[in-house]
């Protein structure tokens, strides 16, 4: 089953352009209700959609009522699931529901989820999304100049307003083309005709960014409040082929997050919301995504224990050396320039075990006193050499 995309209303949702564009998800208990029994309905819905689709990526406004959006991490708290992305989108409500078209078509390529997750920010780039207005004077979305404020409150007044991806604000005057900076590709233009007609916008807007297609659809009832008036015309353009998109996203490079193991594009995680760590710790993972067994840790192996190498000096401390220069050596490697060799072994063969821990005989310094041989802890002490030793 394709990755799922759900959208939080009815209005962001467009009509499929092919057959093969599956539809979207509607959470219908998306909506403020009665305290409690909404947040038991996301669950729900939430809970079903992970277990018929795997991997669920909600889209919403980034400007949508914060209860909403609480809502929804509650649910994703309250079901422990790292397989629900919560991907906020930062364009206006037409512009938002086009977006979410383009996810619902790459959903049936062969992306990861968290690729097609982590795309959302990429596809916003190239979507153009802006309104033909009859008032400026409320809009917060777009920078705006106290001299267009000012001619906002003529009547009859228009501008024409691009918020995506560059803002740009122009008023109106004529059937002239607006001048408002065109896509460097070919794109389809969704239209939305609220108090205004949509003429101005499907006539010499079109003609100037070499349209290919308009579509009509319904004003999304949240576009009122977006751009600060009820009179306007909301238009966005984007890619219309879906190969082209693949190639898009095809073309970023992929990275696996250090978090969640999921594949992603960009710089953050739409999933876990883990940042991307720097270039020189890509190659670390900070945790593991499944837990290592006991006394192991991914990537290595145990350290071999001292009972396997001496088993006769299990469950006995090592004497504690009184002169540094003395202390057993237990480095495996090899020895460096200069140091005393390996000593040999019961049998002449290299030293294992008690033998191998064991200092090599040296002579002592001379600033020790008189000379006399090293006495070893771990050897018996020589024979007498008298011929009648006492009993």
């Amino acid at each position: 089953m394709p990755t799922a995309v759900a959208v939080t209303s009815p209005e962001l949702v467009l009509p499929s352009p092919d057959r093969h564009t599956p539809p979207a998800a509607i959470l219908q208990s998306a909506e403020p209700g009665e305290r409690g029994g909404s947040l038991d309905r996301t669950l729900a819905e939430i809970h079903t959609l992970v277990e018929q689709h795997g991997h669920v990526l909600v889209v919403h406004p980034a400007a949508a009522p914060p209860a909403l959006v609480h809502r929804l991490h509650a649910a994703r708290a309250a079901l422990e699931t790292d397989r629900l992305a919560l991907v906020g989108i930062d364009l206006p409500p037409l512009g938002t529901a086009l977006l979410a078209l383009q996810l619902r078509q790459l959903s049936i390529c062969d992306f990861s989820p968290g690729v097609l997750a982590s795309a959302a920010r990429l596809l916003a780039h190239y979507l153009h999304a802006g309104a033909v207005l009859g008032s400026v004077a409320r809009l917060d979305q777009v920078p705006v100049g106290l001299k267009a404020h000012a001619k906002s409150w003529f009547p009859g007044s228009q501008f024409a307003v691009l918020a995506r991806p560059e803002p740009q604000l122009v008023r109106l005057s004529g059937d002239q083309d607006p001048g408002l900076k065109a896509p460097g590709f070919p794109t389809r233009l969704v239209v939305a005709e609220g108090g205004l007609p949509a003429e101005r916008v499907t006539g010499a807007l079109a003609r100037a960014w070499h349209v290919r297609e308009v579509t009509p659809t319904k004003l999304p009832a949240a576009s009122a409040d977006w751009w600060g008036t009820s009179k306007l015309t909301e238009f966005a353009a984007a890619i219309p082929d879906i190969s082209v998109l693949y190639q898009l996203v095809s073309s970023v490079r992929r990275e696996e997050c250090h978090w969640c193991g999921l594949e992603l594009i960009g710089d953050r995680c739409a999933f876990c919301a883990a940042p991307l760590p720097p270039p020189g710790e890509r190659g670390r993972r900070a945790l593991p995504a499944t837990r290592p067994a006991p006394g192991r840790l991914r990537g290595r192996e145990p350290a071999p224990a001292l009972a396997r190498t001496a088993p006769a000096a299990a469950g006995r401390a090592l004497p504690a050396a009184r002169d540094p220069r003395l202390a057993p050596a237990l480095d495996t490697g090899a020895a460096p320039p200069g140091a005393p060799q390996t000593p040999a072994g019961p049998t002449g063969g290299p030293a294992t075990g008690v033998h191998a821990l064991r200092p090599a005989q040296r002579e002592a310094p001379a600033d020790w006193g008189p000379h006399r041989p090293y006495e070893d802890p771990h050897q018996p002490p020589p024979p007498s050499r008298s011929r009648n030793p006492r009993p």
